[in-house]
């Protein structure tokens, strides 16, 4: 298969419209070609095109900013000699400044599939200043690799934030192009919008289930070091707002959770008991981990690995937020007064819990917390918002 980047670079017809235009680049780690040279050199080296500008996302454009909420700098690309903008610097959208050096701008950004991971609220953002601006915009597209499954309460309104850029479910089930063309629709911006399309991409085709195993895995931010990791993150990334360990200052973040003062197995034992349904598709093992940074630095935690791979995956059951939900029930289960929600300024909010930040709203927090609620009272209303979003997404699909 091919994504957009190496369609662009091997197609010169696709390219015409760009010639005569300044083209900017947004871009990070992972925005590479099928022989790993990075995008911005690939459309550097090419004689029709003339690229006047970047512009890097949350961790950088080089992809050196470990955590969240550690920004990066402008500076002059010293290969190319061109600008390169921080969007997770002084600002997080586009200034008028930073869109005055460019006409067109390519965004080349592989995308986990899920509402929080804030590259898609930086095409939000860019989409509108294009709007502005009168600019162009197009998405070279990548596949999401956690495939077409949706799942999760959609972000309610008034709740709105870096990590939750629209009305949408955790787990979207839509490549980084089909977003824009979502944002175009929901928004109703007037924006030059076009997508070069991969070739090839099957969305739920096994092995890969949404991503090819052909293609070499790299890192799009720090601690999203592998497939497992991309298909566990529409529920692990919850623990960020948590005072469990996501697994940061580990081999293996975002794949496992824990805590010095947990006990894993009856924690596993009583997920089985409240949910049994809810862990198909994937396998959970005990683990003991001692993270070198973040939560619980240097001390022994008792955890969980959630292991979305191998022969205990399934791809159409398996259900990370649920997964990461009922980890949650389980914990408030054992531990009634267990100080599970962590209290800090998530992503630039104030004055909300960060759980309620990352979930669009109180409702998953106010279940766990409620001793009488089961699975079923959760299960109801979040699988009204997931038949929406699938009927509302339907028509703007472009791989089927």
């Amino acid at each position: 298969m091919h994504f957009g980047i190496d369609r662009l670079l091997a197609e010169p017809d696709l390219r015409k419209p760009l010639h005569g235009k300044r083209v900017a680049l947004v871009a990070h780690p992972a925005s590479v070609t099928a022989n790993l040279v990075h995008s911005m050199d690939a459309l550097a080296a090419l004689d029709d095109i003339r690229l006047t500008a970047a512009f890097g996302p949350q961790h950088g454009l080089r992809g050196d900013k470990q955590d969240n909420m550690v920004e990066s700098p402008d500076f002059t690309d010293p290969v190319h000699g061109i600008p390169v903008f921080s969007l997770y610097g002084e600002v997080r959208r586009p200034t008028g400044q930073m869109m005055s050096t460019f006409d067109t701008v390519l965004i080349d950004l592989q995308d986990l599939g899920c509402r929080i991971y804030t590259f898609v609220t930086t095409l939000l953002y860019m989409l509108e200043a294009a709007a502005a601006h009168g600019k162009s915009v197009w998405v070279l597209d990548r596949p999401n690799p956690a495939g077409r499954p949706v799942e999760g309460l959609i972000l309610r309104e008034g709740w709105e934030s870096f990590v939750g850029a629209g009305p949408m479910p955790m787990r979207h089930g839509m490549t980084l192009g089909e977003m824009g063309h979502w944002f175009i629709d929901h928004f109703r911006l007037d924006v030059d919008y076009h997508v070069i399309a991969m070739q090839g991409w099957q969305p739920d085709g096994t092995p890969g289930c949404g991503w090819p195993t052909d293609r070499i895995w790299i890192n799009p931010s720090p601690n999203a070091p592998n497939v497992n990791m991309a298909r566990a993150y529409a529920g692990t990334v919850m623990l960020e707002g948590t005072t469990l360990s996501e697994g940061r200052g580990t081999t293996r973040p975002l794949e496992i959770f824990g805590a010095p003062d947990i006990n894993s197995r009856d924690v596993i034992a009583t997920m089985h008991q409240i949910a049994p349904h809810w862990l198909a598709g994937c396998a959970l093992r005990e683990i003991w981990f001692e993270p070198t940074f973040h939560k619980h630095v240097g001390t022994l935690s008792h955890g969980v690995h959630i292991h979305a791979e191998g022969p205990p995956y399934d791809h159409a059951a398996f259900q990370p937020w649920r997964v990461q939900a009922l980890a949650f029930k389980a914990i408030r289960t054992l531990y009634p007064d267990y100080p599970l929600w962590r209290d800090f300024p998530y992503e630039y909010e104030h004055g909300k819990l960060a759980i309620d930040v990352i979930n669009g709203g109180p409702a998953l927090r106010e279940w766990v917390d409620d001793q009488a609620a089961q699975a079923g009272d959760l299960d109801s209303c979040t699988r009204a918002d997931e038949i929406a979003w699938r009927t509302t997404q339907q028509e703007l699909l472009v791989y089927r």
